[in-house]
């Protein structure tokens, strides 16, 4: 055959077909044998926090399903960042997954005037689901209702103590909303974490905070702190005495802490694909639905591009707390 520049071009055409159709079937076998060695699941907080039940249980499952362990990885710090850029810079091959929550997954990025990574640092998995917050207070606390806790507020402005897990957190972000939304002047006293905040609470050094039903579950099961209203959607089934806020009057208040899980930016679709299809089946399964249902947790699953909407839509929703000053880029 004689050689020309046409053929040629058809040998090079033909050459970066089957080179593009290699590239696909490996990616398509990498994900039908996937996982084939043990996961990491980076949970960015210390133990025994809601990222790290949340992470256990579904890390739990996964192993049963697949026959391959999903090792639960605490490594706490820096607002969830030391854990986060542990995802970031990590291999994207899909073995090593952030348990996320707000404070990784969007505020190191929203409040940081340098963030340690972006948005497009990672990629999402999936959506795994919400606890409402909860605004608890100290049993001796006069108000038992967010009506009554607005209108002793207007009363006494700058008299409440209102604890949170530190600037920025996720309690903090709920409590500039309520305050944007009703008008009220609290003293905002910000911890190093939930757990101390919760503790000051019972023991009366403060008066106020937000938590999810997740962590302040004993708390409030035991009597140590009363619940005075809860945000979201809808009453809660393991507290349904407890009216919402907008049950309550008071509107543009609502605030969650969401869960979800993301890995390295340019993992393979197909293997993120199989994730989410298999977090979406652990999601609907009885004992798993029962368990996130006692805890509070609302469950959602879909698809990766529903958690990534998710992300990008609060980051928006936060820019007019931060252009009046309530939040701050630090």
């Amino acid at each position: 055959m004689q050689i020309t520049f046409r053929n040629v071009a058809h040998l090079a055409c033909v050459g970066m077909l089957l080179i593009a159709q290699g590239g696909a079937w490996g990616a398509q076998d990498e994900a039908a044998n996937y996982p084939r060695k043990p996961v990491r699941l980076i949970v960015p907080f210390a133990p025994g926090g809601s990222s790290d039940f949340v992470g256990r249980l579904i890390g739990q499952k996964l192993s049963e399903m697949w026959g391959q362990q999903f090792v639960l990885d605490n490594r706490p710090g820096a607002g969830g960042a030391i854990g986060a850029e542990l995802v970031a810079r990590a291999t994207p091959d899909g073995y090593t997954i952030l348990v996320t929550n707000q404070g990784p997954g969007l505020f190191n990025v929203v409040f940081r005037r340098k963030p340690p990574y972006t948005f497009d640092d990672f990629a999402p998995i999936i959506y795994i689901g919400y606890a409402v917050n909860t605004i608890i207070a100290n049993p001796k606390f006069p108000p038992n209702n967010a009506k009554e806790l607005i209108a002793y507020a207007k009363a006494h402005p700058g008299k409440i103590n209102w604890s949170s897990a530190g600037l920025n957190s996720n309690p903090h972000v709920a409590l500039e909303m309520f305050k944007a939304a009703t008008g009220i002047d609290v003293l905002h006293i910000p911890y190093k974490g939930q757990g101390p905040a919760l503790t000051d609470l019972v023991a009366g050094q403060v008066d106020v905070t937000y938590a999810s039903l997740l962590s302040a579950e004993n708390y409030f099961k035991s009597g140590r702190v009363k619940i005075l209203g809860i945000s979201g959607p809808r009453r809660q089934a393991v507290i349904p005495n407890i009216p919402t806020f907008t049950e309550q009057g008071v509107p543009a208040a609502d605030s969650i802490l969401w869960f979800g899980l993301q890995t390295t930016a340019g993992t393979p679709r197909a293997v993120i694909g199989k994730l989410n299809d298999g977090v979406n089946k652990v999601l609907q399964m009885p004992d798993v639905r029962k368990r996130f249902e006692q805890l509070g947790v609302l469950i959602e699953g879909g698809t990766p591009q529903k958690f990534g909407a998710l992300i990008r839509s609060e980051a928006k929703s936060l820019e007019p707390l931060i252009k009046s000053g309530a939040l701050r880029v630090e």
